[in-house]
């Protein structure tokens, strides 16, 4: 295939990727476009060829700028993306997540400055080990030996990981049945894709990260790009490698110990706000531990009832429907009302900002291409520019 035949195919399934991703129908871009739907399609099938002015207003009802239109995107293959149901901006996010990463690797190499994956060993270790119900806590016993102390309580999560060469994006995606990704060391990782949509609360973004940090460690052969289907088991073990990963065991039962003699709702919450974890990991941990789990899971709810006057249901944590939002057809999701949840600031990525800093400092970067790698506009990086502290 010539050069020119290579881009028409390029533009081709750019739009098509970009046009699903906002759910639009090729007649709807095509008008938010001053086209025919016939022309559009033409265009979106190859068959025919845009004009300059065409460029840009496809670019323009996108919302994107025209280098998004005939850049080739990076099809990454050793990625675990699994989602609840299948997600309409999957091919989307993919597209974004290994541009992503060919910007950090970039920026990262014009520094000199990569991080070290400081999981490697453990990762190494686990492939030896056999398969057992003790393996996820033994895991994360070893993650947390390669990096902390045992006794240590997490506060930024998404600063270890990035501290140990662990790259973390966060994107928002309106979506309460994905959560994140992971994407292993072939592709330019390892990284770690947390959803961090307004919606979700940000209890169940850390966990994430572990989860996802889990998987990593835990089933370094399920990465592949082609595999959608949720496995209950490794779920199942990435859930339990987060719960020891964030609450280590020597802390979590010191401190259980001590709360014992309160309620079982106020020691849950307790729990909850040393370690910024969501209720329902706390209560997943204890029930985990005990012989009749389901005893653990309804003191706790009846607690929580005699407390508030209401049930606590399931649902409700993290993405449930609340009783009352139902103001259109299409019922608003919001954030879950995770007691006493915590900010968005507790969970940021800070390396690549602070790499793109050094950059500009040191002149090896434009002001625009700082704003491209960082994912803003020209006057918002000049804004952060200007706020930097000498």
């Amino acid at each position: 295939m010539d050069s020119e035949k290579q881009e028409f195919v390029v533009l081709a399934e750019n739009l098509r990727r970009l046009r699903q991703a906002r759910n639009l129908s090729q007649a709807a871009l095509a008008e938010q476009a001053g086209l025919s739907r016939v022309g559009y399609r033409n265009i979106e099938t190859g068959r025919a060829i845009p004009k300059a002015d065409t460029f840009a207003r496809l670019a323009s009802a996108l919302g994107v700028g025209l280098d998004d239109l005939v850049r080739p995107v990076r099809r990454l293959s050793s990625v675990r993306f699994r989602a609840r149901k299948k997600l309409a901006s999957r091919e989307a996010l993919l597209a974004d997540v290994g541009k992503w990463i060919d910007d950090y690797v970039f920026i990262e190499e014009l520094c000199r400055d990569a991080a070290p994956f400081k999981f490697e060993d453990v990762a190494k270790k686990l492939r030896r080990y056999r398969r057992s119900d003790d393996l996820p806590a033994r895991a994360a016993r070893l993650a947390r030996d390669a990096i902390l102390n045992q006794q240590e309580t997490i506060r930024d999560i998404s600063g270890l990981l990035e501290d140990n060469g662990i790259k973390v994006f966060t994107p928002q995606i309106a979506s309460d049945q994905f959560f994140g990704l992971s994407v292993a060391s072939q592709d330019g990782g390892p990284a770690i894709v947390v959803n961090t949509w307004e919606r979700i609360t940000v209890e169940r973004w850390i966990f994430t990260a572990a989860h996802e940090l889990g998987h990593l460690l835990l089933h370094q052969d399920a990465y592949d790009v082609q595999r959608t289907e949720e496995s209950e088991a490794e779920e199942r073990e990435a859930d339990q490698f987060a719960s020891h990963f964030l609450m280590p065991d020597e802390v979590f039962q010191k401190e259980w110990n001590e709360a014992k003699g309160l309620a079982s709702i106020d020691a849950v919450f307790k729990l909850k706000s040393i370690f910024r974890v969501s209720w329902k990991t706390v209560v997943y941990r204890l029930a985990s531990e005990r012989d009749d789990p389901r005893r653990v899971w309804a003191q706790f709810y009846s607690g929580y009832k005699r407390r508030y006057g209401k049930s606590l249901k399931a649902a409700e944590e993290p993405n449930g429907l609340i009783p009352g939002d139902f103001q259109s057809p299409s019922p608003a999701l919001r954030i879950a009302e995770e007691p006493e949840h915590l900010g968005a600031s507790v969970f940021q990525e800070d390396r690549l900002s602070r790499l793109v800093r050094q950059a500009v400092d040191q002149d090896l970067i434009s002001l625009s291409r700082a704003a491209e790698v960082l994912g803003l506009s020209t006057v918002e990086m000049r804004q952060l520019a200007n706020s930097w502290l000498e």
